[in-house]
């Protein structure tokens, strides 16, 4: 419930960031007001893929058998850990020239008057977030234990776009307790966390079908000191893939993807050398 809103509210506060900048740039554009039907239009079309997508994993889904659907929820959980970790790297990377580089696409598909230009960049911005969320959401139910209630986490969704919507609104007034800067820093490392735990979720569906060892099953238990399905435990569980009685390969797996992530973050955040100056000639 509580990863669901969290993914849902983060994912949909950068998609209406993404077309924020745009509507901003095209309401204060000369031209720009022609292109805001194929700015919404190209929302619709990016939402109607991720809703595509959704389908398509929850088809996948109902035509496996039981050990099927274990190893296709495995390997989603998987990969929705990588993909938060290259997201969270790529606006690492990109995030200062984000806006720069949304409204060049823009003032490019208007000094061309190519508007279905304006309306693949939305489509494929919005696209983009939704599919990120869409896999999130499917690796995050599988990596838990069943699929949980449907109209709890449908209402955890809806929540979370509300609190996006409030989220943006607060964001946009420019102040300074919140800024975007705090924002994308302090969600950064949530997301950080939820990888690690969609790791760890993914990674206990591989041992259970004997595909990855365990090498020492279990390596300890703190059960008794704080269990992984009540409480504190269970929030550390979710957000960070605790657990009490945990295999040594995924303690190892673990711990490998922290440093993994520590050096794409040094990578990611590491600014370009400067050229190097001419050499001066001798006198």
């Amino acid at each position: 419930m509580e990863q669901v809103l969290f993914i849902v509210w983060r994912e949909s506060v950068e998609a209406l960031l993404v077309v924020g900048i745009l509507y901003t740039w095209l309401r204060a554009a000369p031209q720009g007001k022609r292109g805001l039907a194929y700015l919404w239009g190209g929302v619709a079309a990016g939402a109607a893929l991720a809703v595509a997508l959704a389908l398509v994993l929850l088809g996948i889904s109902s035509w496996l058998s039981d050990e099927g659907q274990e190893w296709f929820q495995g390997i989603m959980s998987l990969a929705a850990c990588a993909l938060v970790v290259q997201m969270v790297i790529w606006m690492k990377k990109h995030g200062r020239t984000l806006k720069s580089e949304l409204e060049g696409g823009a003032r490019t598909s208007v000094a061309n008057d190519n508007w279905w230009g304006l309306f693949l960049l939305v489509a494929i911005a919005v696209a983009r977030e939704g599919s990120e969320t869409v896999v999130f959401l499917y690796g995050t139910v599988s990596a838990g234990e069943g699929g949980g209630d449907m109209f709890k986490l449908a209402l955890a969704g809806v929540g979370g776009f509300i609190a996006a919507l409030l989220t943006f609104w607060l964001l946009q007034l420019g102040g300074k307790l919140i800024t975007w800067r705090r924002f994308f820093r302090v969600t950064e490392i949530l997301l950080l966390l939820l990888a690690g735990a969609l790791l760890v979720g993914g990674l206990d569906r591989l041992i259970s079908l004997d595909v990855v060892p365990a090498i020492v099953d279990p390596i300890w238990d703190t059960s008794a000191l704080l269990s992984d399905s009540t409480g504190l435990g269970k929030i550390l569980a979710d957000f960070a893939g605790y657990r009490a009685m945990p295999a040594l390969i995924s303690v190892l797996v673990w711990v490998a993807y922290w440093i993994l992530v520590w050096a794409l973050l040094r990578w990611a955040g590491a600014k370009p050398a400067p050229a190097p100056s001419a050499a001066r000639s001798a006198p």
